[in-house]
């Protein structure tokens, strides 16, 4: 049986989290994965530790904590990108991503070669 789209999702949610978890050792609060047209996008709430917070309030701390959380997670850019390709069955051309310091939050988004939305408006409606 094909996949629907929402447990791709979640699929896609869940194996983020692990990632998170085993990577970085501790994962966020919340993830939401969209599935939309060419693209993956995920968002991850409550990324911050209470220190990284407290630290964001300055402008010198929000600005190394962007750099730092940056680096880490571009560290972790071709192990995402496999993640993606085994889970959706397609290949990531660009990856992209950004942390909010004010709100804790992370937004990643894969860019894919294929328009996967398009496979389950087509399969799985």
């Amino acid at each position: 049986m094909a996949k629907t789209k929402g447990s791709l999702e979640a699929e896609i949610s869940k194996a983020l989290t692990h990632w998170e978890k085993d990577f970085l050792g501790r994962g966020s609060v919340s993830v939401k994965t969209d599935i939309v047209r060419d693209m993956i996008i995920v968002t991850l709430k409550g990324v911050l530790t209470p220190a990284e917070y407290e630290l964001s309030k300055r402008s010198v701390g929000r600005m190394s904590i962007k750099k730092i959380r940056s680096e880490l997670v571009e560290s972790g850019r071709e192990t995402l990108n496999q993640l993606i390709n085994e889970l959706c069955g397609a290949e990531v051309i660009s990856f992209h991503t950004d942390l909010s310091t004010r709100t804790g939050e992370r937004v990643i988004i894969f860019r894919l070669r294929e328009d996967l939305e398009k496979s389950f408006n087509t399969t799985n409606s």
